[in-house]
C-alpha cells in the first residue's frame, strides 16, 4: 500500500510540473520586459529619475515589466529604437520620423494635446536692442546664432524651415558668420540668457519653463519671434510589441497612455492629456526634413 501511495504521490507530483511546464510555455510573455527612451531635450543627469513615473504607471496598468532606458542624445534614442534596444520612444517630430522610417511598421501612438499645435521662440540677448516681430527677423543674421540639437523638431529643424521661407537661403548661406548647436533647449536658453550667444531658437515651453523658475530672465533673454504651430513631440511603438506582449498589444498601450491620468506620469512627460495620432500626423514634418540639410 505505501509503494501505491508513493507511485500516486509521485504521478500527481509528474503531473504538478507538467502543468506548470505547459504554462510556461504557453505565456513566455510573462518574461517579456518593455523598455522604453525618450529623446534628452534637456539636463540628461536626470533622465531615468524624469521617466520613472511613466514606467511605474505602465506597469501596473498593463500589468507588465517596463524599464527605462536613457540615451545620451537624439541620434542615440533613434539608433535604440531601431536596433531594438527599446520598443518605445518619447520622441520628437523629427526624431519620430526617423525612427518610423528605419523600422517598417513602427506606429506613432499619441502625442501631449498641446503637441498638435507646437510652436518655437527665436530669442535673444538684451544687448542686441532686438524686440518682438510680427514678421521673421531677419536682422539675426549678423547675430551669433544657437540652435539647440541639429535632430531637434523645435530647436532646429522647424526653425530652420520657417528661416527659409523668409529668407530664401539655407541656415549656411543667411547667416554671416558660423552658428552653433548647444545640444538642447535649456542650453540654449541659458547660452543665449548669459550673452554667450546673441540669439537662439529653442521650443516655446523650455523657455516659458525657464522663466517661470528664475533660470533666465525676460530682462536679459527676449522673445523676439513666435513660428506658426506644428505637430511634434509624439510616443512612438515598436511592431515587435504585438510579438512580445500578444497580438493587440499596441492598441491596448495607446489606450493606457490616452487613459492616463497619473499626475507623475504627466508631469514627467511634462503634458497635461495625451491624445491619439498616427503616422500621418507627422506628414509635415517629414517633408520639411526632406529640404532641410545641414551637411556641406
Amino acid at each position: 500500500m505505501p509503494a501505491l501511495l508513493g507511485v500516486a504521490a509521485l504521478t500527481a507530483l509528474s503531473s504538478c510540473n507538467s502543468s506548470t511546464e505547459d504554462t510556461d510555455n504557453q505565456e513566455p510573455q510573462n518574461n517579456a520586459v518593455l523598455r522604453f527612451s525618450a529623446i534628452p531635450d534637456e539636463d540628461t543627469t536626470a533622465q531615468a529619475a524624469r521617466f520613472q513615473p511613466v514606467a511605474d504607471y505602465l506597469s501596473n496598468k498593463l500589468g507588465i515589466q517596463v524599464e527605462f532606458v536613457a540615451s545620451p542624445n537624439y541620434g542615440a534614442s533613434v539608433q535604440k529604437f531601431s536596433g531594438g534596444d527599446i520598443q518605445l520612444a518619447w520622441f520628437g517630430g523629427v526624431t519620430g520620423v526617423q525612427a518610423r522610417q528605419a523600422v517598417d511598421g513602427a506606429e506613432a501612438i499619441v502625442s501631449g494635446q498641446a503637441d498638435l499645435s507646437f510652436k518655437s521662440y527665436f530669442i535673444a540677448h538684451t544687448s542686441t536692442g532686438l524686440t518682438k516681430t510680427e514678421d521673421f527677423p531677419t536682422s539675426i543674421k549678423e547675430l551669433k546664432f544657437t540652435y539647440g540639437s541639429q535632430n531637434s523638431t523645435s530647436g532646429c529643424i522647424m526653425p530652420t524651415h520657417f528661416l527659409m521661407e523668409a529668407s530664401g537661403q539655407t541656415p549656411q548661406e543667411f547667416f554671416t558668420s558660423a552658428f552653433g548647436f548647444s545640444g538642447s533647449h535649456d542650453k540654449t536658453a541659458e547660452l543665449v540668457n548669459n550673452g554667450t550667444f546673441q540669439a537662439g531658437a529653442l521650443n516655446f515651453k523650455t523657455y516659458d519653463k525657464a522663466i517661470a523658475s528664475g533660470k533666465i530672465s525676460k530682462e536679459n533673454c527676449v522673445v523676439i519671434w513666435e513660428t506658426p504651430t506644428y505637430a511634434d513631440y509624439n510616443m512612438t511603438a515598436h511592431p515587435v510589441l504585438n510579438e512580445q506582449f500578444g497580438e493587440g498589444f499596441i492598441a491596448k498601450l495607446q489606450q493606457a497612455l490616452i487613459e492616463c491620468d497619473d499626475a507623475a506620469a504627466l508631469t514627467a512627460l511634462k503634458r497635461d492629456k495625451l491624445v491619439k495620432v498616427n503616422n500621418e500626423t507627422f506628414a509635415g514634418i517629414a517633408k520639411v526634413m526632406e529640404k532641410v540639410n545641414f551637411k556641406k
